[in-house]
């Protein structure tokens, strides 16, 4: 009845609305997409929510408490199973990715493929809370493998969704209401004071609801094209070493992607680990721990637009540098507090710590993206775009591995100290990455900031996929 009543009303608007009357909200939403209908790109967003609610609640939040758990494999231990884990699923995807981007050219069905990896990921979701340890694992390596390469699929529908002169508009609005994935599943755990076991229900099953819109509203047009060959895949896996060799031709971007690897670790690691470390090393509950998380999460929404002001004013490499010394101080701070857990002065230090931590996190997307755009000539975008991807994937890969052997190796000897050497770790590969970073000459006005192109997201469209102009030629401005 719910559908009916939406499509309904769909139709209204999509017809007008009401004579007489100026369209609403609804009736602009309709204008950004080729159908008109404002269902479609509101279908299409939701996905995003959807799928955040997946990565917070399961990435961020119960894997780690759950395999840390001491009736599992304990602190030690399940740190470094979580990184093995979330190290083997990120690779596997970034090997993966050419091929899945590949496919997801091929006569233009998108939405088949976005199904079936959602599936894979809600159904192994679902059943890891029960699960025995290594089962778990396992089901958590192919949720998270397919968590990854949906969003390959999905990232690809915008074109189908949205007009070229709208593109980033719709995809702003994806970003913005899949931060509210993350506040929206935090009260719902939070309401439910669900354990971690139920965790992994909640959030499989809420991931089902917000992502089957897409799949009733949105319609794909199947395009002929040559089928995918193992030659079509070779030349795919190619692509990338032709892809590298452009990019050091480019002033400063070979050395700003290297950068890039390094603080990326530190930030790609601290979100996985944040709850074993204020529940586990810090002796919070895990209702506090989401509360903190939530806070964090306002935190970085409402910093963001401040950090996106100063890239616009100051530009974006003095804007990421700033952004990563603001991350250097919290991650100071958060080591101390790991060295009194469970006082009011380590609580205390803990939180202004990812306070500071949660507010640079909205500007590491902001400003290296800007700069990634600066730095590229509009020409070599897409493929361009495809490597500062699979930059933050290899980041991920190793800093799990190398968190979760610093706390297995010594957990045992020196207790907390081992969760202190290895935010410490983070700290230092954060410095190289600012050192590397710093001598970027980001007033270069390549063809990337005169051509308009649109900005696209970390994980928008596979590489074999060209970044439209926007018509009306609004870009980036040279400072």
């Amino acid at each position: 009845m719910v559908t009916r009543a939406l499509r309904a009303y769909d139709r209204v608007v999509s017809a007008g609305g009401v004579t007489g009357q100026r369209p609403g909200l609804p009736g602009r939403i309709g204008r950004l997409t080729p159908t008109g209908r404002p269902l479609v790109p509101v279908a299409w967003s939701l996905y995003d929510f959807a799928n955040t609610i997946f990565s917070y609640a399961i990435v961020s939040v119960a894997i780690g408490l759950w395999l840390t758990d001491d009736a599992r494999f304990g602190q030690g231990p399940g740190q470094l199973v979580q990184g093995i884990a979330t190290s083997l699923s990120v690779g596997l995807n970034a090997i993966v990715s050419p091929v899945l981007g590949a496919l997801s050219d091929r006569g233009g069905r998108r939405l088949p493929f976005l199904l079936f990896f959602t599936v894979l990921c809600i159904a192994p979701t679902v059943l890891i809370g029960f699960s025995p340890a290594l089962v778990g694992v396992l089901l958590y390596v192919i949720a998270n493998f397919a968590y990854q390469a949906a969003l390959i699929y999905y990232d690809a529908t915008l074109s189908t969704v949205s007009l070229p002169e709208t593109r980033g508009r719709l995809s702003g609005i994806g970003v913005g209401v899949g931060y509210m994935g993350t506040i929206f599943v935090a009260l719902t755990l939070l309401l439910l004071d669900a354990r971690v076991e139920q965790m992994f229900v909640v959030a499989g099953v809420l991931f089902a609801v917000f992502a089957s819109p897409i799949f009733l509203v949105v319609k794909e047009t199947a395009t002929s094209a040559p089928p995918l060959t193992g030659q079509v895949v070779l030349a795919t896996l190619g692509q990338l070493r032709r892809t590298i060799e452009h990019a050091r031709a480019v002033p400063g971007l070979g050395r700003f992607l290297l950068g890039r690897f390094f603080y990326s670790d530190a930030v790609n690691t601290l979100i996985v680990v944040m709850s074993v470390l204020a529940v586990r090393a810090m002796g919070m509950t895990e209702a506090e721990f989401l509360v903190l998380s939530l806070v964090l999460t306002l935190v970085a929404i409402a910093t963001s637009f401040g950090w996106g002001w100063l890239a616009d004013r100051i530009g974006p490499k003095k804007t990421l540098l700033a952004v990563l010394g603001s991350w250097t101080v919290g991650l100071v701070l958060g080591t101390v507090a790991l060295g009194a857990p469970g006082t009011t002065v380590g609580v205390v230090t803990f939180v202004i710590a990812g306070t500071i931590l949660g507010s640079g996190l909205g500007g590491v997307q902001v400003a290296d993206r800007v700069l990634m755009v600066r730095l590229s000539p509009a020409a070599h975008l897409g493929e361009f775009f495809g490597i500062y991807g699979l930059v933050g994937k290899a980041s991920q890969v190793i800093g799990s591995i190398v968190y979760g052997l610093i706390v297995f190796l010594l957990f045992d000897a020196i207790g907390n100290a081992a969760y202190q050497l290895a935010v410490l770790s983070l700290l230092v590969t954060m410095l190289i990455g600012m050192w590397l970073v710093w001598p970027v000459r980001d007033h270069w006005s390549g063809p990337g900031e005169s051509g308009g192109s649109i900005v696209p997201s970390e994980r928008l469209r596979p590489a074999t996929s060209p970044i439209e102009p926007r018509p009306e030629g609004r870009g980036g401005q040279s400072p």
